[in-house]
């Protein structure tokens, strides 16, 4: 297959990502035009615009908006740093724990803790649901890398299988939360399982992106140890790579971003595993292409789900997971099956 320059590819998935993006100003309730959207978006206070129109862009869709571009992109970046760091296209984000930790965390702050969580978001304008679900999943990651932790180094299969059994152990807790729960909190849990956009305020749209700029910067710096990796640990030690201290890093960074697009967005499943692959059949394995690949197509897919969880059943909205579960799950089965011989 004919691989472009990385400038040119990065030009066309930025270039989709921009469409994408006037695309998403424009989708909802009110349908409005690209051109409508947009000068609804650039509109002044006497730009002859409806001021609903541009209160329903600027307030509206273009948070939720800009938030679905950096939790896709955290979600597709970080996804390609554990396939690269495990070594393992059917790696994803959620593989060390992270992702059920968060889970857990929300589920305690929905189910035993919503007056309390009233109290803290009119003082400090903090949500108890986000801060509890990056908590529990900051937490979780430190479990799992503390049980993989043994003297002279760090086991990733150890880490993996503890990231698997907590992962289980959070959802018998979250199952048991749900069977506690009133109808109205029933509601709100199986909303955010499933995964929702639609509550993205300011404060977690600025957190959302400088965490995925830094995560971006960051994570290019290992992207040389990253292909050092895919030879073998081994390998790479001979090559001047400390192991131990590169895996330490990604695992920790990785929680970071799958906590935050997590404590914003909810349990949003199948991004982090479909866009690595998918960008690594176009651009090869070389981490210098891979990572800012997956971030833009990572953000560019989410988006377009989130048009689709929009407009199917409008003016309903989908939890924005399931759309990307149905795309994701006959993806990752037609891998399964191309891997099978080297499972």
């Amino acid at each position: 297959m004919m691989r472009l320059p990385l400038p040119w590819l990065i030009t066309l998935s930025g270039g989709l990502l921009a469409l994408l993006l006037v695309g998403s100003l424009a989708t909802g309730p009110l349908a409005l035009s690209l051109g409508e959207s947009l000068r609804a978006l650039l509109a002044g206070q006497e730009s002859g615009i409806e001021a609903h129109k541009i209160l329903i862009v600027q307030e509206i869709r273009l948070p939720r908006t800009l938030l679905c571009i950096a939790v896709g992109g955290m979600l597709g970046l970080c996804g390609a740093v554990m396939q690269g760091l495990f070594r393992n296209p059917l790696a994803d984000p959620g593989i060390i724990g992270v992702s059920g930790g968060a889970a857990l965390g929300a589920a305690l702050a929905i189910v035993l803790l919503a007056p309390l969580g009233q109290q803290l978001q009119s003082l400090l304008g903090i949500g108890l649901l986000p801060l509890f679900a990056f908590l529990g999943g900051a937490l979780t990651t430190t479990l799992v890398y503390l049980l993989g932790s043994r003297e002279g180094g760090s086991s990733v299969t150890v880490m993996l299988l503890a990231g698997v059994a907590i992962t289980a152990f959070s959802f018998a807790v979250i199952g048991l939360l749900t069977y506690l729960a009133d109808d109205q909190m029933l509601r709100d849990l199986s909303l955010w399982q499933l995964g929702t956009l639609a509550a993205g305020k300011p404060a977690d749209v600025a957190l959302s992106l400088a965490a995925l700029a830094l995560l971006l910067l960051l994570f290019m710096r290992d992207a040389g140890p990253l292909n050092a990796l895919l030879l073998g640990e081994s390998e790479a030690r001979h090559l001047g790579v400390n192991v131990q201290a590169l895996k330490r890093r990604l695992i920790l960074l990785t929680a970071v971003g799958v906590g935050v697009a997590v404590a914003v967005a909810g349990m949003i499943g199948f991004v982090g595993l479909v866009v690595p692959h998918l960008v690594r059949l176009l651009t090869g394995p070389n981490h210098v292409r891979l990572l800012p690949l997956s971030a833009l197509v990572g953000a560019a897919l989410l988006l377009g789900a989130d048009m689709l969880a929009r407009t199917l059943l409008a003016p309903a909205e989908l939890p924005v997971g399931i759309i990307t579960a149905l795309l994701g799950a006959p993806f990752f089965i037609w891998l399964l099956i191309k891997s099978r011989r080297t499972l």
